[in-house]
Parts: C-alpha cells; structure tokens; sequence
C-alpha cells in the first residue's frame, strides 16, 4: 500500500470521525431540548406572560420573551444594518478590492466578529453606568448591533464581491453615477444575498444572552416602551433553568424548543436564499 493511499484513508477516517462527532453534538441537543420542552409546550405557554415571578411562577407563559426576542432582533438587525450596507458599498464600489484601506477594514471587522459577545455586554453596561442608562429595549438592541454589524457587513462585503466588475463597466459607461449603480444595479442583483447576511446577523443576535444581561434587563409584562426592561428567550431560558422549581424548568426547556426553531426556521430561509444568489448574479 502507497503512502499517498495511507495518507488519503487517514484523512477520510479524521473527517467521518469530525462528522460523526458534529452529528451527535447536534443530536444530542436537540433531543434534550425536544424530550423536556416539547411535553412543556401548549397554547398557554405560548400565548401569556409568566405569573408570579420568573423564578418561581409556575403558571403563564413566556410570550414576553418571544415578542421580546423579535423587537430586540429587529431593531438590532435594523441599526446594523444601517451601518453594514453602506459600508460594503463603499468598499466594493468606492475603493479597489485590494487597497489598503479595504485590507484594513475587513481587517477590523473580522477581529471585531472574534470578540466574544460578552466584550460588548460589558462594554455597553460600562457606558450605561457612565451615562446612567438604565436596561432597556434600545439598550440592549443597540449593543445587540454592535455584536451583529461586523458579521452583517462582511456577509453583504462577501456577497456584493461576487457581483462581477464587467457589470460595473457595462453599467458606468452608459453614463450612470456611482450612486446610481449602487442602488439601481449592484444592490438589485445581490438582493438575495443582503436578505440572507441580515438573516444570519438577525439569527446570530436573538440568541445571544451575554451581550444583553445587564443591558435589556428582564421582566415579565409585554414589551411596551423602548426605555423599559424586556424579556429575551436566552434570559429567560437561563433564568428558569437555573430555578429548583420542576414547572418553572419545564417553562425554561419550553424556551428553548421555540428560540431552536426559530433559530432553524432562519437557518433555512438563509439557505434557500443563498441558493438564489447564483441565479440573480451575471456571470
């Protein structure tokens, strides 16, 4: 037996073992969170807010943290990508791929993606102490979109460099402007794509619990003002799992079985969108 052959099954047992290892992490969580949730699950559950305290209620729901999580994802998702667009058009219209400043910046966004999330909890309570901010809807959406916008603006970076700079050419020499061609062409082609990266970024921040423990606060009535508390699945699941009271747990698997789905319902549109990407780009 040659080298090259020893070499070539070796590889292929690592990769089926790194597989197989992935597989069962994966199936492993998911059946816990089905096995104790699912049971938990019921119209009530999903449709009231917790009674008497998050900790040791064991009647309602957590509707709360549902609407709670939605608001906190969208408004982040909206702020982030404010900031996210912009930015990979300006690097992929305004400035060369390869100039030092675009090196520079994607850089930056990719050291920013690593930072862990709570880095920018911290960092934002630092500021709302600083500021005397109290925990709130905007605050926690807010340091929600400085954990989402570097991964936000280096998908729609990725996906706006696969527009090819023929169209670009084709599109300026029939006398439109760089705004135009941003707006008119280069957005219009990668649509799918920009949906996709602010799908990924929205998923990304409704699951997070660190970067909103001390900035969206917790609590059990409706979201119903930007400047007070809001509930978020994460919390909530790390609030009631962390309770002795067998109901109060079972509410807190509940929570996970919802924030999972959510988070697979967003997986797939995100696929199913990039899918599209290559048929709506010009090659």
């Amino acid at each position: 037996m040659s080298r090259r052959t020893v070499e070539e099954k070796v590889v292929r047992v690592m990769l089926l073992v790194a597989t197989a290892t992935v597989a069962c992490s994966l199936g492993l969580i998911l059946a816990t969170i089905v096995v104790k949730g699912v049971p938990a699950l019921s119209v009530e559950m999903l449709t009231q807010v917790p009674k008497g305290g998050y900790a040791m209620g064991t009647g309602g729901g957590i509707l709360n943290a549902i609407l709670g999580s939605l608001l906190v994802g969208l408004l982040a998702s909206g702020l982030a990508l404010a900031v996210s667009l912009p930015l990979a058009i300006y690097l992929n219209l305004y400035r060369r791929r390869g100039s030092r400043l675009a090196v520079l910046v994607r850089f930056l966004l990719d050291v920013l993606w690593g930072v862990p999330s709570i880095v920018y909890g911290a960092l934002a309570f630092t500021l709302m102490v600083a500021f005397r901010v109290p925990a709130s809807l905007i605050a926690g959406a807010a340091t929600i979109a400085l954990l989402i916008t570097p991964i936000m603006a280096r998908a729609m970076d990725e996906v706006l460099g696969m527009i090819p700079f023929e169209l670009h050419e084709a599109a300026l020499s029939l006398g439109i402007t760089r705004l135009e061609l941003a707006v008119k062409v280069v957005v219009r082609q990668a649509f799918p794509g920009l949906v996709t990266a602010v799908l990924i970024a929205f998923g990304r921040g409704i699951g997070d619990a660190a970067a909103v423990l001390f900035t969206a606060g917790f609590t059990d009535a409706l979201p119903g003002s930007p400047t007070k508390p809001v509930a978020t699945l994460p919390l909530a699941i790390f609030f009631q799992l962390g309770t002795p009271f067998p109901e109060v747990q079972a509410r807190g698997y509940a929570a996970a079985v919802v924030l999972t789905a959510l988070l697979l319902l967003i997986s797939v549109l995100a696929r199913a969108l990039s899918r599209s990407v290559g048929k709506n780009v010009v090659k």
